[in-house]
């Protein structure tokens, strides 16, 4: 449960020693405009300014808490406060099915728990292609999770040590414990945004262009503070990439912003490149090739069966547009793909390269060569 404890030490020591290296002056304080262009830094008694000409807000997220739950009450937590749980509880309520809630979902069910996963959508994780989306909600609910789709908390009770959620339906789950995995408010609350000239959206998001420029064009923005997908990788890089181009390195965005993500669901679920839906939205002609895990040697070895990789082409020259996986390591496979599809490589690069065998990364050659066999028969 302490996971995430120790990934955000090591990324603290792995900035701290980049900090160094970039002779970077680094201001330990809490910040707050003055002006557009004037930083106030407070730290215990002192307080210091800072002018500067170009300004990233990169200040995260945290855990949004409806008025709905009591969060002072015993066995009520958010995504935070859950990792302080001393023992694990024999039935939890996961309120809200986003990409957290379906990890601590995923993650609980896996420690033996009773699992109840609440939430307001009928679709499971939406932004992902709808293959992969079914087939992991046929995973957990054979994990022996009890999905409540279409469904609101309407009351949350507590009583001794049994904690009472009312559904919209009328419906009551009785549970020891609840997480409320209700999305994210952006950090930008002390940040005295008005006095930049900035107005964040509802729950504090700034808006930004293509380069990561808010409202205020010489301030930018990225990560959490700036909403979906809200992850540490694609946070890192957004902001590496607004510096770049507010300081003349690049002066505008790739022509194809690529961000790969991933849910660390079991089993995990990556993606990278447009759904199948997308393309659809599009117009774009489009073939799909397929590889299941349990084909695969590596797969076998496993024992992952229910895993796939699905590919999807531009039928016109077979440029990959879209790549998408369910299984172990997904999140690391997905990566062959983003590469890919970063150098405009077409179905050639999966059909002539030589993988190492046994690994899942030959599933790109197994689902390209059954493309390939598919659209020959369907020339003969």
């Amino acid at each position: 449960m302490r996971r995430d404890h120790v990934v955000k030490e090591a990324l603290n020591r792995t900035l701290a020693q980049i900090v160094e290296a970039s002779s970077v002056e680094l201001i330990v304080g809490d910040a707050h405009f003055e002006d557009a262009r004037t930083i106030s830094v407070r730290s215990c008694a002192t307080s210091r300014l800072v002018r500067a000409d170009r300004t990233l807000i990169s200040t995260g997220s945290s855990p949004y808490s409806p008025v709905v739950f009591p969060f002072n009450r015993p066995g009520i937590y958010d995504s935070d406060t859950i990792l302080e749980l001393n023992t694990i509880p024999k039935s939890l309520a996961v309120v809200g099915a986003g990409a957290v809630g379906s990890e601590y979902t995923s993650t609980f069910a896996a420690l033996g728990t009773k699992v109840h996963l609440i939430d307001s959508r009928d679709v499971l994780l939406p932004f992902l292609d709808s293959e992969v989306s079914a087939a992991l909600t046929r995973a957990i609910c054979r994990s022996g999770i009890e999905m409540h789709s279409s469904e609101r908390v309407m009351d949350c009770s507590c009583a001794d040590r049994e904690i009472a959620l009312t559904l919209q339906s009328g419906c009551v789950v009785r549970t020891e414990a609840v997480l409320v995995a209700a999305g994210r408010r952006s950090n930008t609350e002390c940040l005295n945004l008005d006095a930049a000239g900035l107005a964040p959206g509802e729950r504090g998001d700034l808006k930004v262009d293509d380069s990561y420029r808010t409202a205020v064009p010489h301030i930018y923005a990225a990560g959490d503070v700036i909403g979906f997908p809200g992850l540490a990788s694609t946070g890192m890089q957004q902001a590496r990439r607004a510096m770049s181009i507010a300081f003349g390195g690049a002066s505008a965005p790739p022509t194809r912003d690529i961000l790969p993500s991933a849910v660390y669901t079991i089993p995990e679920v990556a993606m990278a490149g447009d759904t199948e839906e997308a393309v659809q939205a599009t117009g774009v002609d489009y073939v799909l090739g397929r590889a299941r895990y349990a084909d695969n040697p590596r797969g076998c070895i496993i024992g992952e069966k229910e895993g796939f990789l699905k590919l999807i082409f531009r039928r016109e020259d077979l440029k990959l547009l879209g790549v998408h996986a369910i299984g172990e390591l997904a999140s690391e496979l997905v990566h062959i793909g983003l590469i890919a599809m970063t150098a405009e490589c077409d179905a050639t690069v999966f059909d002539e390269l030589s993988f190492n065998v046994p690994t899942l990364g030959s599933l790109y050659q197994d689902a390209t060569w059954r493309l390939v066999n598919d659209r020959r028969r369907a020339v003969a």
